[in-house]
């Protein structure tokens, strides 16, 4: 009988743990977070796989998520259209990406370049890195659309980059036939074919070019010492406050083995939690996009320009720039 009445005494414990476990983790795939910290972190699983639809989907409401697909098509007929100087500037960049042997050709148009300019600019680079510095911070500090903390943020950030981007190994043979060989192979994998096909994609297909991009973009940093994938893998969400429908919730990262930290505020929309950051702006956006065109002269920012500083801001970074409104925040 002991057996059985430890087991049954048991059982209690046993569906609490599992029922954390279950709350632990949200499905990335489902709009919003069921906590603050898991809309946070369900968002970074997303941006380490590249999956940018499944991003947005995640972090906007349906009604907003919806809006931006039809304000991103609307952008898109927006654009002015493809000149036959775009099609051969396109086409002849394409060629030496992709053509046959592309990898060889172009290290060898390389080689020699790289070693002129390691012997001209190799002691310049500290000092031209460090101009380029100091030109992201001021222009960080004279924007509008960025809060102070969001400021201190980024600047935190580049205090990191600026010392990693002096030392990188940016004149080494080796890793730059490397680099060319990651800038072929994305290429390739691409697949355009024109630039009045790269102006006439979709949504999704955007997206699906996006991600392969983003692939190689960490390839690249990673052979120069950089790995995203390390500091998205060491991102910790903690929530600070939480009350009437409106969450604050800290971040902490290592970025090239420094321990930063940002933080992020989220709202709830029909008891589920996003950015209030990506819904404001995506919400703004599409308000600018609905005025009339004399008012909206000035292009919103298209929904596609992403992103990418997760580490800086929380996924707030991540907005797309065209969004309906959705459902108003609830309150507790």
């Amino acid at each position: 009988m002991r057996v059985p009445t430890l087991r049954y005494a048991l059982l209690p414990l046993f569906a609490a743990l599992a029922l954390t476990a279950c709350h632990s983790k949200d499905d990335p795939s489902q709009p919003g977070g069921s906590t603050p910290e898991s809309a946070v972190q369900s968002s970074v699983e997303l941006i380490k796989s590249g999956d940018f639809n499944g991003l947005w989907k995640h972090a906007l409401p349906p009604a907003d998520y919806a809006t931006l697909r039809t304000d991103w098509a609307t952008q898109q007929k927006m654009q002015p259209p493809v000149t036959d100087q775009d099609r051969a500037r396109f086409n002849d960049t394409m060629q030496q990406l992709t053509g046959p042997d592309a990898e060889n050709k172009l290290y060898a148009e390389l080689q020699p370049k790289l070693a002129m300019m390691e012997s001209k600019y190799k002691d310049q680079i500290p000092v031209l890195i460090s101009v380029g510095e100091a030109m992201m911070k001021n222009a960080v500090a004279q924007s509008k659309s960025v809060t102070a903390e969001q400021k201190t943020q980024v600047n935190a950030a580049l205090d990191v980059l600026g010392p990693w981007a002096q030392q990188a190994p940016w004149f080494d043979a080796a890793k730059a036939k490397q680099t060319v060989s990651i800038a072929v192979d994305t290429a390739r994998k691409l697949d355009l074919k024109s630039a009045d096909q790269l102006r006439a994609m979709d949504f999704d297909t955007t997206m699906t070019k996006y991600a392969i991009g983003y692939a190689g973009l960490k390839q690249l940093l990673v052979n120069y010492g950089l790995s995203v994938d390390d500091t998205l893998d060491s991102i910790k969400v903690t929530e600070l406050e939480n009350s009437n429908g409106h969450a604050r919730v800290k971040i902490d990262y290592t970025l090239l083995g420094k321990p930063l930290s940002s933080e992020s505020k989220l709202v709830q929309v029909d008891n589920r939690w996003y950015s209030e950051d990506m819904v404001d702006n995506v919400r703004q956006a599409h308000q600018r996009l609905s005025q009339p065109a004399s008012a909206a002269s000035a292009p919103a920012v298209a929904a596609t320009s992403a992103p990418f500083s997760p580490v800086a801001s929380g996924t707030s970074a991540l907005a797309p720039a065209s969004a309906g409104a959705g459902s108003a925040p609830t309150k507790d």
